[in-house]
């Protein structure tokens, strides 16, 4: 049975309920990129904050974060007073790291991708190289479910053979109605599952409604997770990729 080039949301799901076989992988693909559209836009600039509980410590952090497609990203951290100042850069898949203390800049190499961001249960690429779920993974629909009253698009993305992705697979839920991401789950390359992303507290901010908190859960370890929740987002902002500058990192505060 061949599925239809474009089809409802309601359609989709009597189609999968009729049929055995998995949607093709061009179908999964345009799930994906209308995710990205509606979950980045071209551009964006935020404020965020971000909340690393410990069963014996409870830390934050605050960040401004800018984007600009997915060459070019950069993060400032600007609370607390210790680590003010400190950035992140991504520009053509080099990441560079800069600590005010010593005033140096270090470039990161690919094996720190899947090390701990500041001590949170993001990992570096989670937050500085974010991998390109378009382009460096193979995609499937492989379900649609309900999560917390929505019905979802049950996504899984195996990565592309030689590709600088962190995880082994990723699964997704996405609303099948306006594309929101609502879940991820990270698995390491044995196919044991490492955590879990709820996105919630769907609000509007600029020119969309989305997820304004992003929680991380570990799967080993009951008493650690991380929040992170917007407190100011812009899409299509003007940035320029000069922005994206290791002198400019130096300037951020």
């Amino acid at each position: 049975m061949a599925c239809p080039r474009h089809i409802s949301p309601a359609l989709l799901f009597l189609w999968i309920s009729l049929c055995p076989m998995h949607l093709p992988a061009r179908e999964a693909v345009e799930i994906i990129e209308r995710m990205e559209n509606a979950m980045r836009g071209e551009s964006s600039q935020a404020a965020m904050t971000m909340v690393i509980e410990r069963s014996r410590y409870r830390r934050e952090i605050s960040l401004r974060y800018w984007l600009k497609g997915r060459r070019y990203s950069m993060i400032a951290i600007t609370a607390p007073a210790r680590d003010q100042g400190t950035a992140y850069l991504m520009r053509d898949n080099e990441i560079w790291n800069y600590d005010p203390r010593i005033e140096r800049i270090t470039r990161l190499p690919s094996s720190m991708m899947a090390q701990s961001w500041m001590g949170s249960d993001f990992t570096n690429d989670d937050l500085v190289r974010d991998s390109n779920v378009v382009d460096d993974y193979e995609h499937e629909i492989i379900a649609i479910e309900t999560y917390r009253d929505r019905r979802c698009y049950l996504v899984e993305m195996i990565p592309r053979p030689d590709t600088p992705v962190v995880w082994g697979k990723v699964r997704m839920w996405i609303d099948t109605e306006d594309y929101l991401q609502l879940k991820i789950e990270n698995y390491d390359q044995q196919g044991a599952l490492v955590n879990t992303m709820k996105l919630d507290q769907i609000r509007k901010l600029h020119d969309r409604e989305i997820p304004t908190r992003i929680t991380v859960i570990p799967a080993d370890r009951d008493d650690h997770r991380t929040i992170l929740e917007y407190q100011s987002l812009q899409f299509n902002v003007d940035l320029q990729e000069s922005f994206f500058t290791r002198a400019n990192m130096q300037r951020l505060r």
